[in-house]
């Protein structure tokens, strides 16, 4: 059967200037769009197919995406964005004028296929459910110049369109935010737990969102949640309660501080808080760790 994309999209002052232009492949489908947005325009879309999507040029600077339909945490288009499955987003103009981008869509379950019979199926599904978001790289702006014209033109043999679209999507796979997930089941790779930890020790003394830490390794925040609960077994909040109690112990063992002072140091609420939460931890107070570890 031949694979048909089905992407549900909602606009709104966003409009094509030239007609669709289109080819299809084994397995995969590039659109080709030439569109022009006004300031303050939106759209919402979402497939159930994998898809790549490359702006040619400038445009993805006048675009910010959200994973929310209110518009919160907005931020910059990647000139190169694999986005998965499913994966709802929501787009704003913020910047009037045009862009041209090509789309390519996947037929899932033949590229999960493919790709795990080469490189593993733990490999394959770990690629496949992780956004990736890349600045300008040569080598991809090039083969999609030449995919562009392919689109543009009668079309060569089907071997060389082929040819370009797997080119970008091996590109895209072999970059380092997929290619440190190999040796992982799924989730998050040590790479980006190192930098997650780093930050956290950094701004220990403050409240930090899931969104924010979401972004230092740049994913949403909704797959962030489930890729993290799939790596730790705890959720981000968790997580970041024990580095607070680890932190507070560390201090309770090693100086004289005030139990308020470490609260607030190890970014509790207060110091009830911080004994409600290293309780339920520990089964005792710190006051009472305190005096079990003194001297």
């Amino acid at each position: 059967m031949t694979f048909r994309p089905n992407m549900t999209a909602f606009t709104d002052g966003i409009r094509a200037l030239e007609a669709l232009r289109w080819r299809a492949w084994a397995g995969v489908v590039a659109d080709l769009w030439h569109a022009e947005g006004s300031l303050g325009g939106a759209g919402h879309y979402v497939s159930p197919d994998p898809r790549i999507v490359i702006f040619l040029g400038n445009g993805a600077q006048a675009i910010r995406l959200s994973d929310s339909p209110v518009g919160v945490a907005l931020r910059p288009v990647g000139q190169i964005s694999y986005i998965p499955a499913g994966m709802p987003l929501w787009s704003q103009i913020v910047q009037a004028g045009e862009f041209h981008h090509i789309d390519l869509h996947f037929d899932g379950v033949a590229l999960a296929q493919r790709l795990g019979d080469r490189f593993g199926r733990p490999w394959a599904t770990t690629a496949l459910a992780r956004p990736v978001t890349l600045a300008t790289v040569p080598e991809i702006d090039q083969i999609a110049q030449l995919l562009a014209a392919e689109l543009q033109g009668d079309g060569l043999h089907d071997l060389y369109g082929e040819g370009l679209v797997q080119a970008i999507l091996g590109r895209v796979l072999a970059s380092d935010q997929i290619a440190r997930t190999e040796p992982l089941r799924g989730g998050l790779t040590p790479h980006q737990m190192r930098r997650l930890t780093d930050f956290m020790q950094a701004n220990l003394h403050r409240r930090v969102s899931v969104a924010e830490l979401a972004a230092q390794i740049g994913l949403s925040e909704s797959w962030f949640a489930r890729a993290f609960k799939h790596s730790n077994g705890e959720t981000p909040h968790g997580w970041q309660q024990s580095l607070r109690i680890m932190a507070a112990k560390a201090m309770l063992g090693r100086d004289d501080a005030a139990l308020v002072e470490i609260a607030a140091a190890t970014g509790f609420a207060d110091q009830a808080h911080m004994t409600r939460a290293f309780r339920s931890v520990t089964g005792t107070t710190p006051a009472a760790w305190r005096r079990g570890h003194a001297g």
